[in-house]
């Protein structure tokens, strides 16, 4: 019976906390209660724990599940990716590596701890792709709204699927609304039949976004790429924003671009905290 320890390590991207578990070579799987107990402990707490696995696709590094603090399994993290690419490139000296997810295979390139771009994808804009619980034409603002029919506090977001569900509300001042309080409503809503991360997006220029985000299974975050991503596309769908932006999170800033191809690039840096062994 194999019984050395788990390895990880704990690093952030842009705050968000992310736990990097190795377990390439391993058939070990965790459970959602066993994922929900890592996460409360002081020692191991994360938003995301991404779980590496042997590749299942030639010219893959590896195959990542990727877990919410909740112990709810997820398609993408870009933090987390990127958190992982810096791993094994400070490992290996690799610096363009290939994984996949649930959410499909994610090209990344190294460019130093502070410069790390991930290829997340094309985004996917059709309401049953997000998926929503009903038929709605132009997801470019959805009817939904929180508050009074007649004075709604938030209303009409955009909807985008960036490797799970987003939903983004356009706002003139994000700290002028309580997340924690309207984003547990939210995700929760019976519009979202596999829940939905919820972000208040302000435009600054034509360039630049403040982004907060109530994250799915995992509340309010310092960062969370995929809902820059998305908030980027949503925003140049809308002609709010070129298609080549800076997000700015509480963590720090992202770079985004929807280029012309359509995919969407993130650029953002990754660090390491600490690291051990899961008990």
């Amino acid at each position: 019976m194999n019984t050395s320890p788990i390895r990880f390590q704990k690093m952030n991207g842009l705050g968000n906390e992310i736990l990097v578990v190795d377990l390439r070579g391993s058939a070990k799987v965790f459970g959602s209660h066993e994922v929900a107990g890592i996460a409360a402990r002081p020692e191991t707490g994360f938003d995301q724990m991404m779980v590496l696995y042997d590749a299942r696709t030639p010219g893959t590094t590896a195959y990542i599940r990727i877990y919410n603090a909740d112990g709810s399994e997820v398609s993408a993290c870009g933090n987390g990716t990127r958190c992982v690419a810096l791993s094994l490139s400070e490992a290996t000296g690799t610096r363009d590596m290939t994984f996949e997810s649930g959410a499909g295979l994610l090209t990344v390139t190294v460019g130093g701890a502070d410069e790390i771009t991930v290829d997340m994808g094309e985004p996917k804009f059709g309401w049953e792709e997000i998926p929503l619980a009903e038929e709605f034409r132009d997801t470019r603002a959805i009817e939904l709204q929180i508050g009074p029919i007649d004075d709604p506090v938030l209303h009409s977001p955009s909807v985008v699927n960036v490797g799970n569900p987003h939903a983004i509300f356009w706002v003139d001042n994000v700290d002028a609304y309580d997340l924690e309080r309207f984003g547990p409503l939210l995700e929760n809503h019976p519009l979202f039949p596999e829940r939905a991360n919820i972000s208040l997006a302000q435009v600054v220029s034509r360039d630049k976004i403040i982004l907060k985000t109530w994250e799915r299974g995992a509340g309010v975050t310092k960062a969370c790429g995929s809902a820059a991503c998305a908030a980027a596309v949503c925003g140049a769908r809308k002609k709010l924003v070129e298609r080549k932006v800076t997000v700015a999170v509480p963590g720090g800033e992202l770079g985004i671009e929807w280029t012309p191809r359509g995919r969407i690039l993130m650029t953002g840096p990754a660090a390491f905290e600490t690291e051990g062994a899961l008990p």
